[in-house]
């Protein structure tokens, strides 16, 4: 037989790579209906996705799961992302999921999905991006319906907690077609003209029909080139929007948002409070300090006799003459004997030690010392030096060798 054969390893391992390797099989959208929805100890779900003409095996792990917003049930109609993989012990294909959602709001996820992979791939959600909130905001920028309940939380809790701030409303639609580009002209307007130095952007609760405008492209790019830091505070705590992601800070509720953007008052005095007990008990130690110094200070004899300390440094004096006296004494004694030792060396050596003896020393009629006859001549007048003075002499002859 001349065909290959498989092994069953083998061909489900060519059936996976072909499968895996077709791009769009890598991010699907299955609609269907749950089946045999199970959670096993490890946290990964298993599950079946089925309608009227076939059935689709689907498994969700743990990390991906513990992201549901909801409690997946049997029965239940949803829209599931993933990408389809075979699993090679059984043999068979199965759709690996990321995200999980009850049916009903298909489109509209499919199109948050959508937009917030691009922006994420685009940079738009990085966290080196986020500016920090000003600790202790002066203008603050609503940028909201002023109609609805969210500008009436914001203005109470943020005047309750912080009453220096300057609120600025600026009215805007936030539901409907008209309210992505108002949104946008609001928060590019509150930049040009630097009208505030925070901005809290946002509405009540609704469907997802409702916040629909903060998952706009157009408004996720105006929060993100914003120079102004911004909060972004759209529905209830569940509730998530593409404007959240990108914002410099999220908000669970309008009244959260108020709570972050600004500080309380009440914490605020207490900490000045606790500052100023702080200071005053340094303070008071420190007076304490410098009073025990002092009053050591005050106890010093110098203080209470200053005559007492002429008199010490006048001792002290005395005390250092009577050094330097003794020590040039001894240095005087040692250089007297030092020039007795040389004194008496040198008179050993002197000229006149050798008269005292009865030598003599005979001098030319020019002063130079007579060393030998051959120095002076017949008729040549000398002097004799002796020891008890001088002799004039006359060469009367030479005498013969």
């Amino acid at each position: 037989m001349s065909e290959k054969v498989w092994s069953v390893g083998e061909l489900t391992k060519q059936i996976r790579d072909l499968l895996e390797g077709e791009p769009f099989l890598q991010r699907v959208f299955v609609r269907g209906e749950l089946s045999n929805y199970k959670v096993y100890p490890s946290g990964h779900h298993y599950f079946t996705v089925k309608d009227e003409e076939a059935t689709l095996k689907a498994v969700m792990f743990r990390r991906e799961a513990s992201r549901l917003r909801f409690q997946p049930e049997s029965g239940m109609r949803v829209i599931a992302l993933g990408r389809i993989g075979v699993y090679p012990r059984d043999g068979a294909y199965q759709l690996y999921v990321t995200e999980l959602v009850p049916d009903g709001v298909g489109d509209l996820h499919a199109a948050f999905e959508q937009l917030k992979e691009k922006l994420g791939r685009e940079g738009l959600f990085e966290a080196s991006h986020k500016k920090p909130l000003p600790p202790y905001p002066e203008r603050i920028a609503v940028v909201t319906s002023s109609a609805g309940a969210a500008v009436r939380d914001v203005i109470r809790v943020a005047t309750a907690r912080f009453p220096a701030a300057k609120l600025i409303v600026m009215p805007v639609r936030v539901q409907g077609t008209e309210a992505p580009p108002e949104i946008v002209s609001a928060i590019r307007y509150a930049n040009q003209w630097r009208v505030a130095d925070l901005i809290i952007t946002g509405r009540g609760g609704g469907s997802i029909e409702d916040l629909w405008a903060f998952n706009d492209e157009r408004v996720a790019r105006a929060i993100y080139e914003s120079e102004i830091p911004v909060i972004s505070a759209v529905g209830h705590e569940p509730d998530v929007t593409i404007a959240d992601f990108v914002a410099d800070v999220r908000a669970a509720t309008p009244s959260n948002a108020a709570e972050l953007a600004v500080p309380d008052r009440q914490e605020l005095l207490g900490s000045i409070a606790a500052a100023r007990r702080r200071m005053e008990a340094l303070l008071s130690a420190r007076l304490g300090a410098e009073r025990e110094k002092l009053r050591q200070l005050a106890g010093r004899r110098v203080l209470q006799d200053p005559s007492a300390y002429l008199a010490d440094r006048r001792i002290a004096l005395d005390h250092t003459q009577s050094l330097l006296l003794s020590a040039y004494r001894g240095l005087l004694a040692k250089d007297r004997a030092l020039l007795g030792s040389a004194a008496a060396a040198l008179d050993a050596m002197s000229p006149l030690k050798v008269l005292a003896r009865g030598y003599a020393i005979a001098e030319t009629a020019d002063g130079r010392i007579l060393r030998s006859k051959a120095g002076a001549s017949a008729g040549d007048r000398l002097r004799l030096l002796l020891a008890d003075g001088e002799l004039p002499c006359l060469v009367m002859e030479e005498e013969k060798e």
